[in-house]
């Protein structure tokens, strides 16, 4: 099973609210996921990201692959430079 970290869509009709989430790969978009590791709403403004660094660290460990759109979010947050840190420093 390949897990990916992605975006889910919530929210009414014209009014988006997305949940960063790990779910199986063959899942569909809005369907069944593993943890729900942050949210982004891009309605705000600025918009407004949240991530559980924490648990998002320990789901790359694991293996877990982000999604185009969760790689910029995770950018943007500083999890992504963490987890390269993490690595640099790991001995092989």
């Amino acid at each position: 099973m390949s897990v990916k970290i992605r975006l889910t869509r919530r929210g009414a009709k014209g009014q988006p609210f997305y949940r960063l989430v790990v779910a199986d790969s063959h899942s569909p978009r809005s369907g069944k996921y593993l943890d729900n590791v942050g949210y982004y709403n891009p309605r705000t403004d600025p918009s407004t990201m949240h991530v559980n660094t924490e648990k998002v660290l320990a789901w790359l460990r694991k293996g877990a692959r982000p999604s185009d759109a969760a790689r910029v979010i995770l950018e943007k947050t500083g999890v992504l430079r963490q987890w390269e840190e993490s690595r640099a420093k790991a001995p092989r």
